[in-house]
């Protein structure tokens, strides 16, 4: 069924729905009024069926209305944002079906409050486009969703990635290295691999990979590293394996198309990183770490170098397996960039499993938290020209009782010239947590009080402050009003 055909059924369920609830007429009084059952209409409401020409000529009589008005795919200002979202294909595109809904059931919830459901529709929209919000940034935003809403854990994918290894005997305790990825591409998938395919120029610094589907050819930037190799070949793999043919072809994406791609695209990642950092593994080695008593870096990082990944697929990685095998569920994780020079740092990815930590996104140019640990490591890599720094903190939210164990690590990027980035994870702090982690209460972790943005903030004399608490005293100075107010009433009461 073509989509403008559901389309112009949705519309005309929603126009006879309003012009019924409008009338204060049941579906019951409808139906004995038009003589259409009560279930034919409720399937017309729905967007289900479309009805002939006569039945229409005949609700139109019933409802008194033009019969012109009804078959208008033209909407009242009531169901107007309804008919924006129908037409933009966003519903068509993202898989509702992922997170137990269907699109009728939506579009019902939506026709049952249109006064307001409809404002907050109009909200989403205006926010979007003053905040040019491209579709992509819907996308990413719906699959970060659906990963919170699984925990970021998918045994599905899990038990792929494991079938694969065994069928081509891979060893998921040791450390997978790109040339037996390689080998299995070629021999296996009919790759052809060339390791100096992307020109040099300046438009293409960004990309690491780019896949010629015709011919099977990837192409790879020359200044991908050992574990970006790995990674990219596990990741060609991982689309090869589950037969998945929608797909972005290069990486990193210049843009997404449909639903479809980003969705495609974080299950080949998912599988990539279960191939090159075996669960099981990393968890045995992990209930090491996690038993000591003291913090120790060194073993952090021998964790970290058993297997063949970057930083932010480690990182990434335990997002998977700590919530699900550690029962750690108040997990934040953030990804930021920052060019050498400028001031600003840009919050680029994020992920908040069980629900928003403290550190999140805000797209309104205020200032991130300079005393972050993210961003203290961003700053301490930038200015010293480090390839690799690595902190660990315990940030005890200001006006909260919050308090996170955050372990970050940065680095160079090598496809950007003067640009570094820092990858952070953090765990909300709890007796469960302390009985989980033993190292949480080590004297030698820092506590630092901290905020979200300098705007929000309430710490005095913060010396990395960059721009004074406006939101705060915005709030000062309305409490106060509402005061004053309040004594005149009793006044004159």
């Amino acid at each position: 069924m073509a989509i403008a055909e559901e389309y112009i059924r949705l519309i005309f369920g929603l126009k006879i729905k309003q012009i019924r609830t409008d009338k204060d007429l049941s579906l019951f009084g409808l139906s004995k009024l038009s003589g259409l059952s009560k279930s034919y209409l409720n399937e017309i409401e729905k967007g289900k069926k479309y009805p002939k020409t006569d039945k229409i000529i005949k609700l139109a009589e019933t409802l008194e209305v033009p019969y012109d008005s009804l078959v208008s795919l033209k909407l009242d200002k009531n169901l107007a944002p309804i008919g924006e979202i129908l037409q933009s294909g966003i519903l068509d595109e993202i898989p509702l079906e992922l997170f137990g809904i269907q699109q009728s059931d939506l579009i019902d919830i939506i026709a049952n409050a249109p006064s307001k459901v409809n404002a907050f529709i109009s909200t989403i929209i205006e926010i979007a486009q003053h905040y040019n919000m491209s579709r992509e940034g819907f996308y990413l935003a719906s699959l970060r969703s659906y990963q919170e809403a699984h925990n970021n854990f998918f045994k599905d994918l899990e038990d792929t990635a494991v079938r694969f290894a065994n069928s081509y005997q891979l060893d998921l305790s040791g450390n997978i290295g790109a040339a037996e990825l390689e080998e299995i591409l070629i021999e296996e998938y009919g790759y052809t691999i060339n390791t100096k395919g992307i020109p040099k120029q300046e438009e293409l610094d960004n990309l690491r990979s780019v896949f010629v589907p015709t011919t099977k050819t990837l192409l790879l930037s020359d200044r991908v590293d050992e574990p970006q190799k790995t990674f990219i070949y596990a990741k060609e793999l991982g689309y090869q394996y589950m037969k998945i043919t929608e797909r972005p072809y290069t990486f990193s994406w210049i843009r997404y198309d449909n639903f479809e791609e980003v969705l495609h695209n974080f299950y080949a990642s998912y599988f990539a990183g279960a191939l090159i950092i075996p669960r099981n593994h990393l968890k045995e080695h992990l209930k090491e770490l996690f038993g000591e008593k003291k913090f120790s870096e060194d073993a952090f990082h021998k964790i970290m170098k058993l297997y063949n990944a970057s930083p932010e697929s480690f990182y990434q990685r335990l997002t998977n397996v700590l919530p699900k095998d550690f029962g750690m569920q108040n997990v934040f994780f953030l990804r930021f960039t920052h060019k050498k020079g400028i001031e600003r740092f840009n919050l680029v990815k994020e992920l908040h499993i069980t629900h928003q930590q403290q550190p999140h996104a805000n797209e309104i140019n205020e200032h991130y938290c300079r005393r972050w640990m993210a961003i203290k490591t961003l700053q301490r890599t930038a200015n010293n020209d480090l390839p690799y720094s690595f902190d660990i903190q315990i940030s005890d939210y200001a006006d909260t009782d919050q308090q996170y164990l955050v372990f970050t690590s940065a680095t160079k990027d090598p496809f950007r010239k003067d640009y570094y980035r820092s990858i952070g994870i953090g765990f909300l702090i709890s007796n469960a947590l302390e009985k989980k982690i033993s190292f949480v209460n080590d004297a030698k972790i820092p506590k630092v009080k901290v905020g979200v943005t300098c705007e929000s903030c309430s710490i005095a004399d913060c010396e990395v402050r960059k721009a004074p608490p406006k939101r705060l005293l915005s709030k000062e100075r309305f409490r106060r009003t509402s005061q004053l107010v309040a004594d005149i009433v009793k006044e004159y009461s």
